[in-house]
């Protein structure tokens, strides 16, 4: 038993020279399309050249050192050790990224272990899929949360005042705070309202100076703040 493990650590793996360049031109081709369908398929166009560059590296990397690597139990320890003082430095960012970097992590495990049939099928398969799930906008939210803050005169009773015009462009809206300003001569109202995509905000600002004096509004685009 110690004879064979002793054995397959010190065998040496053939490595002929046209296995090495498919493999380098089928996992830089796997790293385009994926870094193609990256591209393409990020939000309203916005990404990082950078990172869409290094998608297109890493399967290549990663065959490489598979292929290499191969079956030889010293070659993985060594490798270990060495990429174990490189430190690792990038910006963070969201999971969509964090998914395609495992996607040419995974393609090139596949052709760096010779499965060059299943590496082509898997990523082709999963770009075509991420196509599909950003044709139908899947995940997108129809409507959004917001802050609105409306500032009114003293002499305006607020309590039901903007009623018609949230019923109007809102789908839904809640009064969180009521606070005076400019030594009482003034209110200002916050409310959390939900606005549809298609909704017209400019719209919605307009009818709302024309009810309110034409005094300072503001409207958030993130409701998550924690200062009102």
């Amino acid at each position: 038993m110690f004879d064979s493990i002793l054995s397959s650590t010190t065998a040496a793996t053939t490595i002929t020279l046209n296995d090495a360049i498919l493999t380098i031109i089928v996992s830089f081709i796997l790293g385009a399309l994926i870094s193609f369908t990256y591209m393409k398929t990020s939000n309203k166009g916005v990404y990082s050249q950078n990172f869409a560059l290094t998608l297109v590296i890493i399967p290549t990397v990663i065959a490489i050192i598979v292929f290499l690597v191969g079956s030889n139990v010293a070659r993985a320890f060594s490798l270990a050790g060495a990429l174990s003082i490189i430190r690792f430095r990038s910006a963070p960012g969201d999971s969509k990224d964090i998914s395609f970097v495992l996607f040419t992590t995974s393609a090139g495990l596949g052709v760096g272990t010779g499965l060059l049939g299943y590496g082509i099928l898997f990523t082709t398969s999963l770009c075509i899929l991420m196509f599909i799930l950003k044709l139908i906008n899947f995940g997108a939210n129809k409507s959004t949360q917001n802050i609105l803050k409306i500032t009114i005169p003293e002499d305006l009773d607020y309590e039901g005042a903007f009623d018609d015009l949230f019923l109007e462009y809102t789908k839904g809206h809640k009064l969180i705070r009521v606070k005076t300003t400019d030594l009482g001569s003034l209110f200002q109202l916050i409310y959390t309202v939900e606005l549809d995509n298609k909704t017209s905000q400019k719209g919605f600002l307009d009818d709302l100076r024309c009810r309110n004096g034409n005094l300072n509004i503001t409207l958030s685009m993130c409701a998550d703040s924690a200062e009102y």
